[in-house]
């Protein structure tokens, strides 16, 4: 069934809204999240607005429609939507702000639990994967994402100081992104890279040795079949749309192709305490391609640590900010 006019729209996304989010009543301009809405009831809502509309969008795009009103207004449109490089997930008055690169999904709605516990007044971006809405290729290679992510950047920030965060595959784009911006005499204030490692070929023989043989002990498959990043699951019932597909498949092209350079900047790393799919030492594999290196550990596993135990990782990611910018320090105005 294809809405045929706004009302019609507003109607069918009333349904889905009231009964995803188990409410009696919903108003058009309610927003999705201050009604209790979250990452994985936007997957739903948005499954069922393919199903139910005949459009594919990327659950992502609540950010940018929120509310009834203006998801319908989008639906309504006949041409696909593109979706920006950058998405606002938490507003701050404090400058500068904090850009988090998406692990394998190309997704930045898997931060939404963990964004919403950091205790910082810096507003946060989302770094959003091309190629998501549908609209574009998604991009193959760490390099090109990274430059893809920085044209946009520096758009809302012309200069330095940065903050650089990353997920899995994101830390990769966020090392390399600080790579860059080091190169053309821009200071990093933070980089921090979470449980992010390159991919199995590019380890040492003797990391690669011990990996395989404490996946074996448990009965895993070897690493190289995932890389060195698990692939993104999305929750039980729910399946990636073609286009999260491709970005998903491009993204971990890019990984197995991305090798690493010595880095001339320090490294915030937080290790998932269950390595299972992992190497056990994260200071072993980037100790010799960073000038520093500092390594935390969060309870669960590489999905849990975001999905599950994110108040422990937000506790962090808000230490690493207080540290980086302390209360005495003068904001910075760009």
């Amino acid at each position: 069934m294809k809405p045929e006019a706004t009302s019609s729209t507003t109607e069918v996304l009333t349904s889905i809204w009231q009964r995803l989010l188990q409410l009696p009543s919903v108003r058009v301009n309610d927003n999705f999240f201050e009604l209790g809405g979250d990452s994985s009831l936007a997957l739903q809502l948005f499954n069922e607005i393919a199903q139910l509309c005949d459009r594919e969008l990327p659950p992502v795009m609540i950010y940018e429609a929120p509310t009834i009103a203006a998801l319908a207004a989008l639906l309504e449109q006949t041409a696909t939507p593109r979706f920006p490089a950058l998405v606002l997930l938490k507003t701050g008055a404090r400058k500068p702000p904090v850009f988090l690169a998406h692990g394998l999904g190309g997704s930045v709605m898997d931060f939404f639990q963990p964004v919403r516990y950091i205790e910082s007044d810096h507003p946060i971006y989302g770094m959003q994967s091309r190629g998501i809405d549908g609209v574009d290729e998604p991009l193959e290679r760490i390099e090109d994402m990274a430059q893809f992510y920085l044209d946009a950047v520096r758009e809302l920030q012309p200069h330095g100081p940065y903050v650089l965060m990353g997920y899995s595959l994101g830390g990769l784009v966020a090392l390399e992104m600080a790579q860059r911006l080091s190169a053309n005499g821009e200071k990093i204030a933070l980089l921090a890279m979470l449980d992010a490692y390159p991919h199995v070929r590019y380890l040492s023989l003797g990391q690669r040795m011990r990996l395989a043989a404490r996946q074996a002990g448990r009965g895993l498959h070897i690493l190289g079949n995932s890389g060195g990043s698990a692939p993104y699951q999305p929750p039980a019932g729910i399946s990636l749309t073609p286009a999260m597909q491709r970005v998903r498949d491009a993204a971990y092209l890019a990984l197995t192709r991305y090798r690493p350079r010595f880095y001339r900047g320090k490294i915030k790393f937080v290790r998932a305490a269950i390595s299972s799919g992992f190497p056990s030492d994260a200071a072993a594999v980037w100790a010799p391609l960073a000038e520093g290196i500092e390594v935390e550990t969060v309870p669960g596993d590489h999905l849990g640590m975001i999905a599950t135990h994110y108040e422990e990782l937000a506790s962090v990611l808000s230490r690493y900010l207080g540290e980086a910018f302390g209360d005495t320090r003068p904001r910075v105005e760009f």
